[in-house]
């Protein structure tokens, strides 16, 4: 298991803090009318990226999904630039050509949000393929909700990368509802990722994805088996999403003590009850309170001053050259 330091919590606390403070401005921004399009927040799931990317190379690839924002700032997208993608900004990560649904980080290896439930599952056993036969000791790791277990593509991936060993690891962010389905009532298992795991004769953990430090260490454990030529491993990750499923859906379909179970058990509080318990002071994690609020509020501000997208820019990187001409 990883060692943790002081400075190491207090990091992923920040990261969690500039996270969820973004989150908290992309839902603010949409209710002022500047945000384009659907948003899926993810404020609540900000463990699961944090941790988990805390435990990869920088070289290692990245597959999210829709709900990706966490993902993308975890790997190292500046907020600025993901909260200017969402107002179509030309400042924006993917230029204004994404918005919140396909957030895109290649800088980052960061490789993509995808829309359609499931499709990026084999994509990443794809890019864990090119990593195995490259010799590169690259892992692909592959985040999906709970709903995607029940598409055809997960057992799809899942197969293949059993079959091939491939180092891939598979990470499902488990926030009990597939959309506005409680997961459990259309689901013959209890854990809709990890039990059916055998049937593929991978390994698979369930753990407490709102503890940071507990996604973390199991996500090094599936890295180093990775990297080890032992194939994939399956992670289901229990957490809960703050806000509805999109900004259409007010979540009224949640009981409330369940509500108020899980945001007692928020990730940033589970990680400030730690510090605490490691004898770290209420002004230092203040400090790092201020300082990721001062992060997000100059994000806000300089996607609102971004100018808006030239319309142009569409016809741009549609090939690998750069350009937009069709090819006969």
């Amino acid at each position: 298991m990883a060692t943790t330091t002081e400075v190491d919590l207090l990091d992923l606390y920040e990261q969690m803090s500039v996270i969820r403070g973004t989150e908290k401005a992309a839902q603010d921004l949409f209710l002022a009318g500047l945000v384009k399009g659907t948003t899926h927040l993810a404020a609540g799931h900000e463990a699961v990226a944090v941790g988990a990317s805390a435990a990869l190379r920088p070289d290692d690839y990245v597959f999210a999904t829709y709900r990706g924002h966490h993902h993308a700032m975890a790997r190292g997208a500046a907020p600025a630039a993901c909260l200017a993608e969402l107002m179509s900004r030309a400042t924006g990560l993917c230029k204004a050509k994404g918005g919140s649904m396909h957030l895109t980080s290649a800088e980052h290896n960061m490789l993509g949000s995808y829309a359609i439930v499931g499709s990026h599952l084999p994509m990443a056993a794809g890019a864990a393929w090119s990593a195995k036969l490259r010799g590169s000791s690259q892992i692909a790791v592959a985040f999906f909700g709970d709903g995607a277990t029940n598409i055809g593509a997960f057992h799809e991936a899942l197969n293949l990368a059993a079959v091939w060993r491939l180092p891939v690891v598979f990470i499902c962010e488990n926030n009990l509802y597939m959309e506005y389905t409680p997961i459990g009532s259309v689901t013959a298992v209890e854990h809709p990722a990890a039990d059916r795991a055998p049937a593929y004769q991978l390994p698979a953990e369930v753990i407490d994805g709102n503890d940071v430090l507990v996604v973390r260490d199991a996500v090094v454990r599936a890295a180093q088996r990775a990297r080890d030529g032992e194939g994939p491993t399956i992670i289901e990750a229990m957490t809960y999403r703050h806000f509805g499923h999109s900004r259409t859906d007010p979540a009224k379909y949640r009981p409330a003590d369940e509500v108020e179970q899980w945001l007692a058990r928020d990730p940033l509080l589970v990680a400030k009850q730690r510090l605490a318990a490691d004898g770290i002071a209420a002004d230092r994690i203040a400090e790092v309170d201020a300082r990721a609020a001062k992060t997000v509020a100059d994000a806000v501000a300089a996607a609102k001053a971004a100018p808006e997208a030239d319309p142009a820019e569409a016809f741009t990187d549609v090939w690998a050259d750069g350009g937009a001409q069709w090819r006969t």
